[in-house]
């Protein structure tokens, strides 16, 4: 049995778990530098999503295209639950989306990534050669809407971002015409002037504005944007050397665990570290891709595709945010910011890739 094991554990590829143990390596070594509290909840997370990892890995998960009911089912139960959050969560910092189970708190938004790059990889697996009819664009955009909206009014406008980069992805990676994609982003651009006049609360609009106009507040709206403008360009090249980071340690920058952790590493290791980490991930979406490519079914590649594109659109939004390109709409970056929702959700998706792995094999 112990053989066997070892051979299920050398046959998952280690290229993808080796690039993410990098980068959960440097988010666990930054918080380590400025939070020991959290740098042991996240340490706990990660040892739980390796052993997820293996085991979600052991799962053949291709018949499930067989049963759409399954897939279907599980869709409709995470937009059920989004539904139920918003009645019964409690706010935090003013948004209703964290369900409490006793001192752990789950972001249930986070699920809406998963069920989606699973309802997508399954309807345009199938949908392959009526990809050019305009009712599946609209189906596709269906199925985006309903978690979108339920998630934008609790309110989280980060993952209404990434629930529509991965609808667009889709869109691009399935082959659909090109009048349908500028269809697609007409209904997105009409979404977003309703989004402004109707949903998006005035820290929301002020952190766009304050995007454009960063002098306007900067003690305000952009004083978190500044900051870590600050910590990146004072690092030099190799930085300012572990626990020696004065913007995170003097308590400028906040949100140094979460959303600005990638501000807060590159303040200690400088650009050398971002250039390393950044190189991590790059090689994290390309293993994924490969793995894609290799597979020989449609379902399988259109889910790590999908993936891909998940995880790129949180990378640019994170990234983006810490060096002032961007709006700030808490994003985390993954793997590296502190927190078990997004983590969890990213494991089970990396169980599912390397499930794929072992089938390809």
């Amino acid at each position: 049995m112990l053989n066997d094991f070892i051979v299920r554990l050398k046959n998952l590829d280690w290229v993808l778990n080796s690039s993410i143990l990098f980068i959960g390596l440097a988010g666990l070594i930054t918080l380590l530098s400025s939070d020991l509290n959290l740098f042991y909840k996240q340490l706990a997370w990660f040892v739980f999503g390796f052993i997820l990892i293996f085991i979600i890995s052991q799962i053949d998960f291709r018949p499930f295209e067989n049963y759409p009911w399954a897939i279907f089912g599980f869709y409709f139960f995470i937009v059920a639950f989004l539904l139920a959050t918003y009645f019964i969560a409690s706010p935090i910092r003013g948004v209703r989306g964290w369900i409490s189970f006793g001192e752990i708190k789950f972001q249930t938004s986070e699920l809406a990534k998963l069920s989606l790059l699973i309802l997508y990889s399954f309807f345009w697996a199938k949908a392959h050669i009526g990809i050019g009819q305009i009712r599946n664009l609209f189906k596709s955009l269906l199925y985006f809407s309903l978690p979108a909206a339920l998630v934008l009014i609790q309110p989280d406008l980060g993952t209404v971002l990434i629930l529509f980069s991965i609808w667009f992805g889709y869109l691009l990676i399935s082959g659909i015409k090109w009048k349908h994609l500028v269809v697609a982003l007409l209904v997105f651009a009409i979404a977003i002037i309703f989004m402004w006049t109707s949903f998006l609360k005035d820290y929301q609009k002020e952190r766009v504005i304050g995007l454009f106009y960063p002098e306007k507040d900067p003690l305000g709206s952009s004083y978190n944007v500044i900051q870590s403008k600050i910590a990146i360009g004072s690092a030099g090249f190799l930085g300012k050397g572990f626990g020696e980071g004065t913007q995170v340690r003097l308590g400028f920058l906040p949100e140094a665990q979460t959303d600005f952790i990638l501000a807060a590493f590159i303040e200690e290791w400088g650009m050398l570290g971002a250039f390393f980490l950044i190189s991590s991930f790059m090689i994290f979406l390309f293993r994924i891709i490969k793995i894609g490519m290799s597979s020989d079914n449609n379902f399988s590649r259109f889910f790590c595709l999908g993936s891909v594109i998940m995880f790129l659109a949180q990378f640019l939004l994170n990234t983006g945010s810490n060096l002032g390109l961007l709006p700030v709409v808490g994003v985390s970056f993954p793997f590296l910011s502190y927190g078990g929702s997004n983590l969890l959700v990213s494991v089970l998706i990396i169980g599912i890739i390397q499930s794929i792995v072992l089938r390809n094999k």
